[in-house]
This record gives structure tokens, C-alpha cells and sequence, in this order.
């Protein structure tokens, strides 16, 4: 039997949420590793019971406005709201409470972290002095801390990824691993140490499924974890 592996849906903030979104690599990258992937609506009927039945949950990408508390200082979130916040919290939680893989790629990153105390900027441009990160075009390398899971996993010491957030953590607390960092010291990778396997990149892996890129590994890491 293929790990059965609920992924999120995340909707069209940008033109008032109207309907539901999917990117189709996260459905490849999932099949390509060996799983069986599921969409989940943010329907509470649905959710209730959705840790008992899959075996690992993904969460994608996403812009809309988490709570105020997620963020740093007085800083607020300038996305737009969301229906997804409650669901994807909901899941998160009950997924980690039956120590089920989690994988978080961009947004999906920042609850995993944030959930465990982690801190945000809403906006990297004006808040911190950083290079522009949110960009179809944009490239950068990450450095992979070595000894944690993500560098077990990838083999690698630096790899190549995308960039397409403005929000990003500035501060994680102990209980959270910081597993990789943009060289211009934006955090880019979190681990969770106490779970089996619960691991969230800011960057999309996902866009990377039809090449040969050393982050993959990740789908196929996390596929092994739900089997």
C-alpha cells in the first residue's frame, strides 16, 4: 500500500478567495516519491478525522495573514485573510500529536515554526535589511547546518533554491532547529527534534520535482517516514 499523504489546499487570497489552489508539482513530487496524495478541503467534516486516516500531511504554500501573535515586536501581517489559517492549524497539531509526518514548504514552514513559539516579519523589504526574496526569478544558495536532518537527508552542504516569500522568521526558540540559512542570514529550513519527521523549507521544492535536484530527497525522506 502507498503512505497516503494529505495535502492542504490553499485558495485564491489575491482575488478574494473565491476558489481553491494547487500548484500540480506538489502532487508530482509526491507521486514521484512513492506516495499516494489526497486533497484536503478546509471543510471541518473532513479535517476531523484526516490524522487517523493519512499517514503524513503536507502544507503548501500560501499568502494570507497569520494571527498577530505569530509576529515579532508590533508587527502585523499585510496578506490578505484567510480560511486556511484555522484548518491548517487544526491538522498541523493533530498530525504532530500522532507523531505523523509533516512536511511545511514556504507558509507551510513558517506555522510549523511559528506554532512552536517561533517568531515573523510580515515583510522582509521594510523590516529587515536583507536582499529581495520574493521573486519568480530569484536564485540564491542556502547553507545546510550541518548535523541536522536536512543536511542527513540532502548530503549536501549548500544547495540552490527559489525565493518567493516576503514573510520569513526572525527568531525560533529552542524547541524549533534552524536547518539551513540564506547567505544573507534569512532562516530557510526548521526542523521540530522531538517528531519523527516534521521539517519545513521556505523555499518551493516542489518546482524543482521533474529535475534532478538534491533537495528532492526531501519528498522521498518524507515519503520513507509515512510508509
Amino acid at each position: 500500500m502507498l503512505p497516503k499523504i494529505a495535502i492542504l489546499l490553499d485558495e485564491n487570497t489575491s482575488e478574494g478567495g473565491t476558489r481553491y489552489e494547487l500548484g500540480k508539482n506538489y502532487v508530482e513530487a509526491i507521486v514521484r516519491a512513492g506516495g499516494q496524495p489526497v486533497g484536503l478541503f478546509f471543510s471541518p467534516g473532513q479535517l476531523i478525522e484526516a490524522a487517523d486516516i493519512y499517514d503524513g500531511l503536507l502544507c503548501p504554500g500560501g499568502r494570507f495573514a497569520y494571527p498577530d501573535h505569530f509576529y515579532a515586536q508590533d508587527w502585523t501581517s499585510k496578506s490578505p485573510a484567510s480560511d486556511r489559517f484555522q484548518s491548517e492549524l487544526q491538522l498541523v497539531e493533530a498530525f504532530l500529536a500522532r507523531d505523523k509526518p509533516v512536511l511545511g514548504i514556504c507558509a507551510g514552514m513558517q506555522l510549523l515554526a511559528c506554532i512552536r513559539g517561533a517568531k515573523m516579519t510580515p515583510d522582509l523589504v521594510t523590516t529587515e535589511h536583507v536582499g529581495r526574496h520574493d521573486g519568480a526569478d530569484l536564485w540564491h544558495e542556502v547553507d545546510i547546518v550541518p548535523e541536522t536532518r536536512l543536511a542527513t537527508i540532502t548530503k549536501a552542504r549548500s544547495i540552490e533554491v527559489n525565493s518567493l516569500h516576503r514573510e520569513a522568521l526572525v527568531a525560533v526558540p529552542d524547541t524549533v532547529v534552524i536547518g539551513a540559512y540564506s547567505d544573507d542570514g534569512i532562516i530557510e529550513a526548521i526542523e521540530l527534534p522531538d517528531q519523527k519527521f516534521a521539517i519545513g523549507v521556505q523555499w518551493h521544492q516542489e518546482k524543482f520535482c521533474r529535475e534532478e535536484h538534491p533537495g528532492n530527497a526531501l519528498f522521498d525522506a518524507f515519503i520513507a517516514a509515512a510508509s
